[in-house]
């Protein structure tokens, strides 16, 4: 049975829904075992997040970075860095921001590259870029056309009851079970590339 980790920080909701998205896709793979694990409580979950096979970062995008609180929790690891706890394990990001782009690649870059320095492997998303045809939409899955993780876009005012939007909310489910179906085939000794898309 794979486990998997989702540690993230929300500053006003939409990072938590998104976590939640997230949470739910992972569930959705059989035989996962998922915890969510919000930054303000890490500490008290050290041990299930060093068990994870896989652990799912997310964060809030502010100006063009990873929220302090989420960073803080970054800074914490470095014994574990140290150590070499987290070395071989999956990893992914995801991120929400006000804007449309709000720089939520540099975000994701800046998870991808915490997560190389821990010797973790990164589960990119996988989906084609949605809406960028004539015939797209806006409930297209991977509507913002992101690679590395999920993307999100939800409006500052908006209360999280009705941001992000709903294609958006899929995609995390997406990646969640993307990434905990690749744990388990991680976990057994299968070759990662047989994961579909």
């Amino acid at each position: 049975m794979a486990k998997v980790a989702i540690v993230y920080h929300s500053g006003y909701g939409h990072t938590a829904v998104q976590a939640e998205a997230v949470c739910r896709g992972a569930s959705a793979a059989v035989g996962a075992d998922v915890t969510l694990i919000s930054v303000e409580a890490f500490e008290q979950n050290w041990e299930v997040i060093d068990a994870a096979d896989a652990i799912i970062f997310g964060t809030p995008t502010y100006f063009g970075s990873a929220s302090a609180q989420f960073k803080a929790f970054l800074d914490a690891t470095s014994a574990r860095w140290l150590e070499g706890r987290w070395n071989n394990k999956l990893a992914a990001g995801f991120t929400v921001s006000a804007g449309m782009s709000g720089d939520k690649l540099a975000t994701l870059q800046q998870i991808n590259h915490f997560a190389m320095q821990h010797g973790m492997i990164w589960v990119g998303l996988g989906l084609l870029p949605g809406n960028n045809t004539s015939t797209g939409s806006p409930d297209d899955l991977n509507r913002i056309g992101g690679f590395l993780g999920a993307m999100a876009q939800a409006n500052a005012d908006a209360p999280p009851e009705v941001a992000p939007a709903g294609s958006d909310l899929k995609t995390a489910e997406f990646l969640g079970k993307r990434v905990a179906e690749a744990a388990e085939r991680w976990r057994s000794g299968q070759s990662i590339g047989s994961v579909a898309a």
